[in-house]
């Protein structure tokens, strides 16, 4: 039994939109931390999703939340994306005054806060910093470890200071957002094997290793470099529980033979994933994309013309770096597997 409670120090990464409660079963019951991510859920939905969790274990079990500084409104700057996107939408025969609804990714608030102290689950986990202190007091008031993503040193001393029970040193390799929150500078980013024991070296709080790790040798040499724990994410997208789309799995499947990036043209932050045609010729890092989450609304239309017809090109396919090492099986098995590792 480690600090947060399990039998295995193995933590499946919240994926907002790429797993749910079905996932996060399978890995409590094989004895890791199951993470659901919440950032795109309402309050209903997230009571829903946790209703199944206990009806099917009594394992402790991770919320994530995204806590992020909301977006002012800026019409101007979203008007001038669309119009980056303008020959796209011509190529497609899409109206350019189309929208399509898109899943909220609401940051930490009152509410949730609420919502927290009302399930009481045994860990909560923030990307993009830490919200408000009193909120973190409160959560940590009902007895949940509180846990925040650090990609660089000075981030994991901040999050130490502000609270946090222990820090997810989240490497360059990682897919899916980065959690940088005191800056914007991606030069700065570094590596895990670089990270973690930089981290583990300046703080008193454990250190759960993140990104780049997808087998049991990226677990092995996590647990060398003084991590506690670790947090795998892009292994678990080629799980059965995973929702992701065909075209996803069809490209996770390819992965040896395709490059991945950050970017931010699919919602305003960096964000690690596979390299496809809009990346390409937009990107992968523009200027031009709005603010977190709102550059992902007039991408909408696009995503939703051309994946039907077998596309990748106009939505996200996020991955970390080390996709061609991991290998289908189910939730259960993958934790199983990677907690042989400690």
């Amino acid at each position: 039994m480690n600090f947060l409670g399990t039998e295995l120090p193995i933590i499946q990464a919240p994926m907002a939109g790429a797993n749910d409660s079905a996932m996060v079963i399978e890995v409590c019951k094989a004895g890791g931390l199951g993470s659901l991510p919440c950032a795109n859920l309402s309050s209903d939905q997230i009571r829903s999703e946790v209703a199944r969790i206990r009806a099917a274990t009594d394992k402790p079990f991770n919320l994530n939340f995204f806590c992020h500084h909301p977006p002012g409104n800026n019409p101007e700057q979203e008007v001038n994306w669309k119009k980056r996107l303008a020959d796209y939408y011509q190529e497609f025969a899409i109206d350019l005054n189309q929208t399509i609804p898109v899943p909220p990714r609401k940051a930490f608030d009152e509410e949730m806060c609420r919502l927290v102290e009302e399930i009481k689950p045994a860990v909560v986990s923030f990307h993009f910093g830490l919200p408000h202190e009193d909120l973190v007091k409160r959560v940590k008031a009902i007895g949940a470890k509180v846990l925040s993503s650090a990609t660089t040193l000075p981030e994991a001393l901040w999050l130490e200071a502000h609270g946090c029970d222990a820090i997810i040193a989240q490497g360059f390799e990682a897919g899916g957002h980065r959690g940088i929150f005191l800056h914007n500078d991606l030069s700065t980013q570094v590596g895990t094997m670089s990270l973690v024991p930089l981290i583990v070296d300046s703080v008193k709080i454990p250190v759960i290793a993140s990104g780049g790790i997808s087998d049991i040798r990226g677990v092995k040499a996590a647990f060398v470099l003084g991590a506690s724990m670790v947090q795998v994410g892009t292994a678990y997208l080629f799980t059965p529980e995973a929702k992701v789309s065909p075209v996803h799995r069809k490209i996770l499947n390819e992965a040896k033979t395709h490059e991945t990036a950050l970017t931010n043209v699919f919602t305003g932050r960096p964000a690690r994933g596979f390299m496809n045609r809009i990346m390409r010729e937009v990107g992968p890092i523009s200027t031009d994309a709005p603010e977190f989450p709102t550059a992902v609304n007039a991408l909408a239309p696009l995503k939703a013309k051309t994946e039907p017809h077998g596309s990748g090109d106009f939505m996200p396919l996020w991955s970390g770096q080390s996709a061609g090492l991991a290998r289908e099986m189910s939730a259960f098995d993958l934790t199983k597997l990677l907690g042989t590792g400690m």
